[in-house]
This record gives structure tokens, sequence and C-alpha cells, in this order.
């Protein structure tokens, strides 16, 4: 028993030997002339103007939790349904409550207005 673990502890040693090995060749034949115009924050080939924080309105945050439930459901949903039959009666009744718990979800988002455009 205790020699399969000196092969696990032996292949974790090499692999992080391995790891260490590949960064410290990369630092060693890296060639870098840091200048002003390198250090800049660049991004998308348009200079930073003004700070770097702007408010964001939490409607698009709940459009994003919104479908993050839905794409979860279809993740359960979907492969489900393609093997219902092998399954049986129990599995039917589990997934109406997983329905219902997104039901519910649904419901409270509608009655706080999320699903309103205006």
């Amino acid at each position: 028993m205790s020699d399969s673990y000196g092969v696990v502890a032996a292949v974790v040693a090499l692999g992080l030997v391995g790891l260490l090995g590949a960064f410290a060749l990369n630092r060693a034949l890296t060639v870098t002339y840091p200048t002003e115009g390198k250090l800049k924050t660049y991004e998308s080939g348009v200079d930073p103007v003004g700070e770097g924080w702007a408010q964001v309105h939490i409607r698009y945050y709940l459009f994003a939790y919104l479908y993050v439930i839905f794409a979860v459901d279809a993740i359960y949903l979907f492969p489900w349904a393609t093997i219902y039959a092998a399954l049986g009666v129990s599995t039917l009744i589990e997934m109406f409550v997983f329905l219902a718990f997104v039901t519910v979800g649904l419901l409270y988002a509608y009655r706080k207005g999320v699903l309103r455009w205006t």
C-alpha cells in the first residue's frame, strides 16, 4: 500500500519540478526593456482617460443572474428529458420539484419588476 503512495508522491514531485523549471526557464530567457510606453495602461487601442471607476446599474446584474438560473435549468432539464423513459416516475416527481424552485425564482423576479424593460 505504501508503494502506491510513493509513486503518487514521485509523480507530484516531478510535476512540481517540471513546472518550476518551466517558470525559471521562462524568466531566464525573457528579454525585457521596461520603458514608460510599455508600462502604460493599454486597452483596445484607446488611451485611458479619467478614473477606472464607473457605476453600473444593478439591473444588468439581475439579468445576468436570471440567465444563470435558466442556463442551470437547461443543463439539468435536457439530459433528464433524453433518458426519462429509463428513469421512472420518481424522477418525474423530482424534476417537478426542481422546476417548482425555478418557477418560484422566476415569479420572485417578476414581482420585483426585473423582467420589465421600462
